[in-house]
């Protein structure tokens, strides 16, 4: 565990793949019950188009604010653990940018950078991502990414037709 305050990090979740909603619900209750973490706040859930192979049907996408004792290693363990648990194949034999039932994406703890094997920090790729910055702006807007810029900054410079949110 994390020996200092507890720090906040922000997670993308979604899915398209089996009971999309219940799924992406119930891992983020599994998230609130990590050791030594809670759950902040939660973005709406938005529909977006498929992203890499777009052959597959839309995907249900939000972000949740996480204030959690665990070091950023262990989080990103405990999140592959959670995806792990509802059936999500990573490495070898996964379908890259394929449909899946859980996946999650730490993207931000708190201002750490790192460019570890298995975890960088911030996400590399946020900042490109429209599904990933609309419900980051929803909940988080002021939020400075580090080395990026202000999330509403960012999702000002990104394509985001196309996302819905769901009522």
């Amino acid at each position: 565990m994390n020996a200092g305050a507890p720090v906040r990090a922000f997670v993308a979740f979604g899915g398209n793949e089996g009971e999309v909603q219940a799924n992406l619900l119930a891992a983020i209750d599994a998230l609130g019950r990590l050791p030594g973490t809670s759950v902040r706040r939660c973005s709406s859930f938005y529909r977006t188009p498929a992203w890499g192979r777009t052959d597959q049907p839309d995907f249900l996408n939000g972000v949740v604010e996480l204030r959690t004792e665990l070091g950023a290693s262990e989080l990103m363990q405990a999140l592959l653990a959670v995806e792990a648990r509802f059936g999500r194949v990573r490495g070898e034999g996964a379908e890259r940018w394929g449909p899946r039932t859980v996946d999650l994406d730490l993207l931000v703890y708190g201002d750490e950078v790192r460019d570890d094997p298995g975890l960088t920090l911030p996400h590399p790729r946020l900042h490109e991502r429209a599904f990933v910055l609309v419900p980051l702006a929803e909940i988080a807007p002021g939020l400075a990414v580090p080395g990026r810029g202000r999330v509403d900054q960012l999702l000002a410079a990104v394509d985001a037709s196309g996302i819905q949110a769901i009522p």
